[in-house]
């Protein structure tokens, strides 16, 4: 292993240089890791000496991860420490655990790995992970505010595959958000890992529920109904909704609900339908294609939305032309995904329109007195013929002496009524 002299970050042994600092790198055997005035686990080593502490990378509302040497086996990797109030809860540490568990029975390369979990000398408990240099899909976002579609198919494509294993497990993810997705750059684009599995919903046969019933885990704007609501009712469907918020987000610049409070967004959730893509995202370009599939993830009932991460990965390929499945996307080089989309785009935004029109031309000229006349011989064959590619046709025969009977009914019962 070799280390950058200035940031500490830790590199393999066959690089020469620091892409962030561009100083020289040095083998970790000629150096030694910083010290932090406050925070003393840096430079120490942890869990019985193993883990050899070379720099914090970042904070969270549970812990802190840092950047640690393997001693033992000479590589890099990440140490997610407890912070010292948490780690005198029960409950969190034993979500931790269980992320650990999870993580650990779901091998999968867009899974990160996690190695071991471990106790500290500081009374505090330890996720040992592989080290991953990137950068959280949330902070692109921030940077860029919408993802182009070729980097936006081929993310999805990967969640979607490091999904199934785990939905196949009844095991849900129930905390799906843009701080979940780690986004490692190769040659090729994206490679896909999610983290965090330390919420999940294991409806396995005889697995430990930790979660109360009628609370409410995971983050509110990405939250399904029946999450927001605390339902023991609640399956891989779940995060089909929050994967579809991740998309609208990505596609928009924006979250498919807002609300200037966590109970306010949980209601907008459950009460109110967000706008179509191609409107909230009209100044980034977001194709109508895009709406129908929106609107099929975001379906309040469960029964009704779409049924896997895998199959909206499909649908919003398929919105932006491509051909296959998110199986083939997921490994094709975005430069590709991005040609095929140029060349696709122009076919589908005629075909979406030419759609449109249609469905609206047939919601125009249907006669409104043939869905309530009274069924004869033959009625329906004739209905059947009534609209032909959205074009209304001759009245048939049947029409006016039924519409001719339903109205003297209606005078009839009029003159009743009024004798009485």
């Amino acid at each position: 292993m070799k280390t950058c002299s200035a940031c500490f970050r830790l590199f393999s042994h066959d690089s020469g240089f620091c892409p962030v600092d561009g100083q020289r790198l040095i083998p970790v055997a000629q150096a030694s890791p910083p010290r932090h005035r406050e925070d003393r686990r840096v430079g120490a080593t942890l869990c019985g000496g193993r883990y050899q502490v070379w720099r914090i990378v970042a904070d969270g509302g549970m812990g802190r991860v840092y950047q640690a040497l393997d001693l033992q086996v000479g590589r890099s990797v990440a140490l997610k420490i407890l912070h010292p109030e948490v780690a005198l809860d029960e409950v969190s540490v034993e979500r931790f655990h269980r992320e650990f568990q999870v993580s650990a029975s779901l091998p999968h390369e867009h899974i990160v790995e996690v190695l071991a979990f471990e106790r500290t000398e500081d009374h505090s408990f330890a996720l040992v992970m592989e080290y991953l240099e990137g950068e959280e899909l949330r902070t692109v976002l921030k940077r860029d505010k919408v993802l182009p579609p070729e980097r936006l198919v081929r993310m999805l494509s990967q969640v979607a595959l490091g999904l199934v294993e785990a939905h196949e497990r009844k095991v849900v993810h129930r905390d799906l958000k843009p701080d979940n997705i780690f986004l490692v750059g190769t040659h090729d684009g994206d490679r896909v890992k999610i983290l965090d599995f330390g919420s999940v919903r294991d409806n396995s046969e005889g697995a430990k529920k930790l979660t109360v019933v009628g609370t409410t885990i995971g983050s509110p704007f990405y939250m399904s109904p029946e999450q927001a609501q605390g339902l023991l009712a609640l399956d891989h469907r779940a995060d089909v909704w929050s994967v579809a918020a991740i998309v609208f987000e990505c596609v928009t610049g924006r979250v498919p609900f807002q609300a200037s409070t966590g109970p306010m967004i949980l209601v907008s959730i459950m009460g109110s339908n967000p706008l179509p893509p191609s409107e909230a995202g009209k100044a980034y370009g977001v194709p109508a294609s895009l709406d129908p599939v929106m609107e099929a993830a975001f379906m309040k009932s469960p029964e009704a939305r779409l049924p896997s991460v895998g199959l909206l990965a499909d649908r919003v390929g398929q919105a932006y032309g491509l051909a296959g499945s998110h199986r083939d996307w997921a490994c094709m080089p975005q430069k590709e995904l991005a040609a095929q989309i140029r060349a696709a785009m122009p076919a589908v935004l005629a075909r979406h329109e030419q759609g449109s029109a249609r469905a609206a031309v047939a919601g125009a000229g249907r006669p409104p007195v043939a869905a309530v006349a009274a069924p004869s011989p033959g009625a329906a064959d004739a209905f059947a013929e009534d609209i032909v590619m959205g074009v209304p046709q001759r009245v048939p025969r049947w029409v006016v002496p039924a519409v001719a009977s339903a109205a003297v009914l209606l005078c009839a019962l009029v003159a009743l009524l009024i004798a009485r």
